[in-house]
């Protein structure tokens, strides 16, 4: 298998490395690092801990589990201020993750779905800004 860049995340390698929220043996929730999302706040991956290429290859068990932390990521987000939470399945990376991303009030519609962290006017932070986020999230979940 060529190296997996969400693989290499898991040992704390490469460009995709974020702030953790949570892990267990299933899956692995993180910030997307501030750099890759132009620090927008509340921009979460939920990853199979497995490599599988997509949602096919899913046990119940990691089905479960991802579907379990998103719902939980959705509401932690919200009760940070987020009107709405998306939940996005790209699988363009052959390791099967899920994108959880906060929109907040005023985001006007054109960056509504998956062009939310394009509006300049978003909420952004730098990797401590990311830290203190994480921080109140993993409370909530």
């Amino acid at each position: 298998m060529d190296e997996c860049a969400i693989c290499e995340k898991h040992q704390g390698r490469g460009p995709l490395v974020g702030e953790v929220l949570y892990e267990d043996e299933t899956v692995l929730v993180s910030h997307a690092p501030a750099g890759v999302v132009n620090g927008y706040l509340g921009y979460l991956f939920v990853d199979a801990k497995r490599h599988v290429r997509g949602l096919a290859e899913l046990e119940d068990e990691e089905a479960c589990a991802l579907a379990l932390m998103v719902s939980r990521l959705a509401r932690a987000l919200e009760r940070e201020g987020a009107d709405h939470v998306y939940a996005f399945v790209f699988d363009h990376t052959p390791h099967h993750h899920v994108h959880v991303v906060a929109r907040y009030p005023g985001t006007p519609r054109e960056y509504w779905g998956p062009r939310v962290d394009e509006w300049p006017d978003a909420r952004r932070g730098d990797e401590t800004e990311i830290a203190v986020l994480c921080t109140r999230l993993r409370a909530g979940i």
